[in-house]
């Protein structure tokens, strides 16, 4: 789990990101990013991609890595933004908003997955980096506990959709309230199975757009409280 960051360090880099991502997939709520710098010494036992820890064993490295990390960024990108530039453009942005929240200025970042983002220095994408970097495991637990936490506050606001329990995803229980309710404001209505129902609930953007600053004022309350 060191290996691609002591070969950066080997490579003449002091101080190494790792970045990844939580939310590409779902159908409503926003992407977010995570970006970590640890010390050279710092291992953490057992971390490991998120998709592959329990919710119990994520709640359990979050604390750790907050404590052990020299600094951690967090970026954020709503459904508003996913619509107009699409999720691959989204998420590098959430991921350069985390890199440049970060307190030390990283000189290598190692980014999960196989796309580069628009940052001036040296990168490396790792496919499957969440498996094989210990900095990028980290940002991948931060991400997925960051938006959980907002999916699960943003439900106050939409209780019908049930998503303080897939978080966003297509499950049966939200294609059942989407299509009984059709999209709310934080649904991402340019994705396939909610722009339909878009159309079958004829709901109207500019009405939809009236609510958005609800959400985002929401997402950034819970940033700015808990997860700095």
């Amino acid at each position: 789990m060191l290996a691609y960051e002591t070969k950066a360090r080997k490579n003449g880099y002091s101080i190494i990101a790792g970045v990844d991502e939580a939310g590409r997939g779902p159908l409503a709520g926003p992407v977010v990013a995570a970006a970590v710098i640890f010390s050279q010494e710092v291992t953490i036992k057992g971390l490991t991609d998120s998709k592959k820890l329990s919710k119990k064993q994520r709640e359990k490295f979050y604390p750790i890595i907050i404590d052990k990390a020299e600094s951690h960024g967090i970026g954020i990108v709503d459904s508003t933004v996913i619509d107009r530039i699409n999720i691959l453009q989204a998420t590098k942005k959430a991921m350069l908003q985390a890199v440049r929240r970060l307190n030390n200025s990283p000189d290598f970042l190692l980014i999960d997955g196989n796309q580069t983002i628009d940052w001036e220095g040296k990168q490396q994408v790792v496919v499957k980096g969440d498996n094989l970097s210990l900095s990028i495991a980290a940002a991948s637990v931060l991400a997925k506990i960051t938006r959980d936490k907002i999916m699960e506050q943003l439900a106050r606001y939409y209780p019908q959709y049930g998503f303080e329990n897939h978080k966003g995803y297509g499950s049966k229980s939200h294609m059942e309230a989407l299509a009984k309710h059709g999209p709310c404001p934080i649904h991402r209505i340019t994705f396939r199975g909610v722009v339909e129902q878009t159309e079958n609930h004829k709901t109207s953007t500019s009405n939809m757009a009236k609510d958005f600053g609800k959400q985002l004022t929401l997402v950034q309350s819970v940033i700015n409280s808990s997860y700095k």
